[in-house]
């Protein structure tokens, strides 16, 4: 039987290549997008940037680049870019992964944190976290190793400050609006949603009552927080492949 393709869209602060997800999944072809502002995308400029704009560009980089039909994966923003996606197209989505994706206001607490300084406050404050790796790891309550330290700074140069902070801005808005919840509503009830959270993030995990009754399946991965797979990546590589294979027809 033929590998389904296995589309990946990274959050807020981007990139999910860094732990080459294509070398421990083995249950479907792996593919990372880039989005809008980041990586080799990463001169969009911030103006244009919102998560309606994010969902056109993957729409599209998956027709040029992945084909139809594929399985959806998002980690944080990117859980929500991937529901807006799926309601789109959903006759061409074979599943969702939604890994700690923001569903709601409760799940922006980041993002307003960031927006609740002015742009160049904010950038200076990305410089000295990008210039103190280890110190970010250690406030995030990750141990620090050589990997990690490379990994996340890997992560964090992906893209400017100032997209970060236009994405922070536009996931508060349009997560905020009502029919945001409605596209959730529609997506859960056609497409199969899987949902995967860290041990110690979970709880603050906004989760809507409905997409959990809904989920086709509902995965906690142990020892870990909202960046599980910088923490145990292959372990996290192992929950996604469980999902792949168990919806095999």
């Amino acid at each position: 039987m033929e590998k389904p393709t296995l589309v990946m869209v990274h959050g807020l602060v981007g990139s999910l290549h860094y732990f080459q997800p294509q070398n421990l999944i083995t249950n479907a072809a792996v593919k990372n997008v880039d989005l809008l502002g980041y990586g080799e995308y990463r001169g969009f400029l911030p103006g244009g940037l919102s998560l309606a704009a994010q969902a056109e560009h993957v729409s599209r980089w998956i027709s040029e680049n992945a084909g139809k039909p594929v399985w959806l994966l998002g980690h944080s923003m990117g859980g929500a870019i991937v529901m807006l996606v799926a309601d789109t197209d959903p006759d061409s989505i074979l599943g969702i992964i939604n890994v700690e994706g923001n569903f709601t206001l409760e799940d922006t607490f980041w993002s307003r944190k960031i927006i609740s300084d002015p742009p160049d406050i904010w950038d200076k404050k990305y410089d000295r976290m990008l210039g103190d790796i280890p110190e970010c790891l250690s406030r995030w309550g990750i141990s620090n190793t050589t990997q990690r330290v490379q990994w996340l700074r890997h992560v964090m140069a992906n893209q400017p400050p100032s997209t970060v902070y236009a994405m922070a801005c536009a996931l508060v808005k349009e997560t905020a609006d009502p029919e945001y919840l409605q596209v959730v509503s529609r997506v859960v009830q056609r497409i199969p949603t899987h949902l995967i959270a860290g041990e110690r993030s979970a709880a603050a995990w906004g989760v809507p009552e409905y997409v959990r009754k809904q989920a086709a399946s509902d995965h906690l991965q142990p020892d870990t927080g909202h960046l599980m797979m910088l923490e145990q990546p292959a372990e996290f590589c192992r929950i996604v492949d469980d999902i792949l294979l168990s919806s095999r027809g």
